[in-house]
Formats: structure tokens, C-alpha cells, sequence
């Protein structure tokens, strides 16, 4: 099964092999014995590429719940006996300011040096979605207050305003606040339609009978800011987190988009990693707490 996924997952054989530190014809010989177990070829095989056939998608993200559950028992089993080790799988939106996250996954390194830990950043809807697959331990997202996180369960850690961030040589950079109604006229570099970092700035115009041109969408902050500062548009970012971006000027808006950042981890309970990490961020990760959308 591990075999299976790298391939699914690195697109080749070859590559398979050299993310299981084994040779190729061992891996492809495995591989072929399953798929005789399974009675199914699990791969469509060319000179040129390697891609799943209908069997092999059927089987891979079965295949990752085994695995993830075998490495879940190991983690157990060493938890029994007073060592957290296994994996702590983390994500986290580009706009994270709850939490010092690079501090933390440090500190966490240094505590439990046995524990293998990854981090990746993308859109809130994906993280979560991801938490439910078993993908991923632990996400920090960034949600409309009144928004649900089926599946999940979270907590709060922080509740804050968007703020407008504009060029120095824009009209409003000498301004302290302005009206959305005066931000609606301007053309804003903003997040891909439907994302929850889009919904943030959208409700609040939605609210106020205001609609907006978006002339820009972008999956992070980082290129949000560097094509604001090109003079494309205006953005909308995390007051906690506009400081951080060089080169622009903060503009407060009434009535303000509100935004909540929140951690979530899965409905059936943390790892014992996982456990152990949102102890050290002040977080009762205990197994009988609510679940968000149940």
C-alpha cells in the first residue's frame, strides 16, 4: 500500500522508489503482486506516464487510511509507554498571526525530538478538508465569525478586522480609516472567488449593499502584497498581519470585515503528537469535546 501511494503520489515509478529507499523492480514487483491479490491493475503503465486507473483511485485513498491508522497505533502504543514520536502533519493559511507558529513547531522539535513534523500553507477550505482525510494533524485557518467547520473540531484563538493595504502613492495612504463604500470603487487584488479568505471581505460588502471588482485572485498573501505594491489594485488582509507586509499602507475600514483564526484537528481525536502539540499552545485537545457541524 505504501508502494501504491508513492506512485500515486510522485507520478512515476522511479520516483516511488527513491521516496521508499528501495530499488524499482522490487517496488514494481510488489506492486504487481497486489494488484494479482486485488485481481485489478491498479495503473495505467506507458514509456511516458504512470497514471491511476479507476481501481487504483478507488484503492489509494483507502490505502492512505490504513496507513495512516498503522502509524496512528504505533504513535499509541508509544504513548502507552510514556514516549510521544510518529508524525505531527501541520497546516496553516499564509495570514497566521494567533500564534507564533514557527516558535511553536520549534519549541515542539526540541520537547519530542522522535516526532516527524511536516507543514504546509494553503486556503482554509482545503486545510480543513484535508484534517477530515487524516492528511493533515493539526490546521490554523482563518474563518468569518459566524462560519461552521463540519467535521472537525476546533477552537477559537483569536478574533480580528481587515484592513485595507494600498500603495504609498495611492490616494488613501495618507488616511487613518475610510468608509467600504469608498474602498468599493477601487479594483482589489483579492483571493480566489469561494475561498474563505474571499467570503471575509465579501460578506462584510455583501452586507453593506456594496459590491467590488476583483481584477486579481491569488492563493497567498505574499503575491497579494507584491502586486498591490505594482499599483494593480488594493487588498484586504488581517490587521495582525498587515505590519508585516513591507512597502504598503495600512488603511482601517468602517464598518470593518471581522475574521476569526481558529485550529482544528480531527472529530475522532488528536494524535498523541497532535495531543501534545495544542497542549503547548494552551488547547484541551480532549477526544470528548464538540464537534463543529455535528
Amino acid at each position: 500500500m505504501r508502494y501504491v501511494v508513492a506512485v500515486a503520489e510522485t507520478g512515476g515509478f522511479t520516483r516511488a522508489a527513491e521516496r521508499c529507499h528501495v530499488v524499482q523492480s522490487a517496488l514494481s514487483h510488489q506492486i504487481a503482486r497486489l494488484e494479482k491479490e486485488l485481481g485489478a491493475r491498479l495503473f495505467h503503465r506507458t514509456s511516458r506516464s504512470v497514471r491511476l486507473t479507476a481501481a487504483g483511485e478507488a484503492f489509494v485513498p483507502v490505502a492512505r487510511q490504513a496507513l495512516q491508522a498503522a502509524e496512528r497505533a504505533r504513535a499509541e502504543v508509544a504513548a502507552a509507554t510514556g514516549e510521544v514520536r510518529g508524525r505531527l502533519a501541520v497546516g496553516a493559511i499564509s495570514t497566521v498571526a494567533a500564534v507564533d507558529l514557527a516558535r511553536e513547531l520549534g519549541a515542539f522539535r526540541t520537547r519530542y525530538p522522535q516526532v516527524r513534523i511536516s507543514l504546509q500553507t494553503e486556503m482554509s477550505d482545503l486545510l480543513i478538508e484535508r484534517v477530515r482525510e487524516g492528511a493533515l494533524d493539526v490546521a490554523f485557518v482563518g474563518l468569518v465569525p459566524g462560519a461552521r467547520t463540519a467535521g472537525v473540531r476546533e477552537r477559537e484563538l483569536a478574533r480580528g478586522e481587515l484592513v485595507a493595504v494600498v500603495p504609498p502613492d495611492h490616494s488613501l495612504a495618507g488616511r487613518e480609516w475610510t468608509t467600504l463604500s469608498r474602498l468599493a470603487r477601487e479594483t482589489f487584488v483579492d483571493f480566489t472567488a469561494g475561498s474563505t479568505a474571499r467570503r471575509q471581505r465579501d460578506e462584510a460588502f455583501l452586507a453593506a449593499g456594496l459590491t467590488s471588482e476583483v481584477g486579481f485572485e491569488v492563493t497567498n498573501v505574499e503575491f497579494l502584497a507584491k502586486l498591490v505594491r505594482a499599483g494593480l489594485g488594493i487588498g484586504m488582509v488581517p490587521e495582525a498581519f498587515a505590519a508585516e507586509l513591507p512597502g504598503l499602507r495600512i488603511v482601517r475600514a468602517r464598518p470593518a470585515p471581522e475574521r476569526t483564526e481558529r485550529v482544528v484537528w480531527s472529530a475522532l481525536g488528536p494524535s498523541p503528537a497532535a495531543l501534545a502539540f495544542l497542549a503547548g499552545l494552551g488547547v484541551d485537545g480532549d477526544p470528548e469535546g464538540t464537534v463543529s457541524g455535528a
